[in-house]
């Protein structure tokens, strides 16, 4: 598969041309990659009205993903999802959008600026902070009761835990009442390469985005809002626009060239590898498993470890630290680890090594929620005038914006709800100590 973005960067850093425009670098510099650094100058086309090179790299990734079309951000997959929103969004009125209760802090920055008007979906079943699982017959039990029905209904999946959602069920219940299906996917663009295809473009929804940095071999930022066949019919005409609304009009070529050097990897020897990691970290696993340690089942490229009784995941990750690992992230119930294509054989040896046999019972779980109270819109809240608090002074008043911003979690409060005592007592498990609430 050709790189034509890479190419011409490559051939214009061997030129010798001399550089009267941006970037101020002009090509030069002691990090030793300024020379591949560009701006919109001829030939090099412009990711908001891509028709060269821009465009065919898009094209490229298109086919590689299954996706009617598809569309790069230098933005992470956050400008991604805020685009997905504004392609949904009514002409008229107020936009009503069905959203499972884990969303990113970026969506509701989206639904502020865009002002919709968002419905949870709520955890089924066993509840975990971390983790929203919606099924089918939850799904159609909702909108069924929604009139008229919503702009569209938004997923993440798979979340920050791995946990991945039924998409090929829900959005068969989403074609079935005609309403699309958007799908965080920044945890899983690698899915589609697997032996077995799990992507939300190969199970049936319409828009998804994908954050290639965070499993595949491409600079951080670089991200990917797809488009399937059917909706790229209806939508394609506006996504640059959507995009644009939501990116920088100076949009990293570095982070565009490693997107266009990630189809050439997704086209070669890529997917043997993502099925080789995928294969190694199901190992790894096991071997967890065999020492006592509770690993749920999940995505393939990620290993969740619960925390035990006595040892939270916060210390689990400072004795990994102490062997020379880092971990993805860690909170007091759970260890999260991301595996991949770059790590080696000696890593995942060295991490097996650094676990010692659980030291004894899970840790007490999550604590629950009670839905809170909607006083404000999200768009007043989170534009608001507001002030910070402590937790202990935050009890009824309305949240402004989120405390919690990433991973992608059940939150306790969005903006615009009155704060109740449950959502404190889960802010300060989650090792919040003030809130942002609306100035009274």
């Amino acid at each position: 598969m050709d790189t034509p973005v890479f190419d011409f960067a490559r051939s214009y850093a061997d030129s010798g041309t001399v550089r009267f425009h941006m970037p101020g670098h002009k090509g030069r510099g002691p990090m030793g990659w300024e020379s591949l650094d560009l701006t919109e100058i001829h030939g090099a086309d412009s990711l908001y009205e891509a028709d060269g090179i821009i465009a065919r790299s898009e094209e490229n990734a298109a086919a590689l993903f299954g996706a009617g079309r598809t569309f790069y951000s230098a933005g992470g997959s956050s400008q991604c999802l805020k685009a997905m929103l504004a392609l949904i969004r009514r002409p008229k009125g107020r936009t009503t959008i069905l959203a499972a209760r884990n969303a990113h802090k970026a969506f509701l920055q989206g639904a502020g600026l865009l002002d919709l008007d968002v419905r949870w979906l709520w955890p089924e079943g066993d509840y975990q902070l971390l983790r929203c699982p919606v099924s089918p017959e939850g799904l159609e039990k909702a909108l069924r009761t929604m009139d008229p029905l919503p702009a569209a209904v938004f997923l993440t999946s798979p979340d920050y835990l791995g946990h991945l959602q039924p998409v090929g069920g829900l959005a068969a219940v989403c074609r079935a009442y005609g309403v699309p299906l958007l799908v965080d996917n920044a945890h899983g663009a690698y899915l589609h390469f697997l032996e077995e295809p799990m992507h939300p473009m190969d199970l049936g929804a319409d828009l998804c985005c994908d954050s290639g940095h965070k499993t595949l071999p491409v600079l951080t930022g670089g991200a990917c809002l797809h488009l399937s066949q059917t909706a790229a019919e209806r939508y394609a005409p506006y996504a640059r626009e959507a995009m644009g609304l939501f990116g920088s009009t100076s949009p990293s070529y570095l982070i565009l060239e490693s997107l266009d050097r990630c189809n050439a990897f997704l086209a070669g020897k890529g997917p043997e590898k993502l099925q080789r990691a995928a294969a190694r970290t199901a190992e790894t696993k096991a071997r967890l498993r065999r020492l006592g340690w509770r690993v749920p089942e999940g995505e393939p490229l990620k290993i969740v470890v619960e925390a035990a009784e006595g040892l939270p995941g916060t210390a689990l990750a400072d004795l990994l630290r102490k062997a020379g690992i880092e971990c993805e992230y860690a909170d007091a119930d759970y260890l999260v680890l991301m595996t991949g294509p770059g790590n080696t054989e000696a890593d995942f040896a060295r991490l097996e090594a650094a676990f010692l046999p659980c030291p004894g019972p899970a840790a007490p779980g999550p604590l629950t929620l009670t839905p809170p109270k909607q006083v404000l819109s999200i768009r007043e809240a989170l534009l608001s005038p507001w002030e910070a608090v402590p937790l202990e002074r935050a009890l009824g008043r309305i949240c402004a914006v989120p405390a919690v911003s990433c991973p992608p979690a059940v939150a306790a409060v969005v903006c615009g709800e009155r704060i109740a005592e449950d959502a404190l007592a889960v802010l300060e498990r989650c090792g919040v100590s003030e809130i942002p609430v609306v100035l009274e």
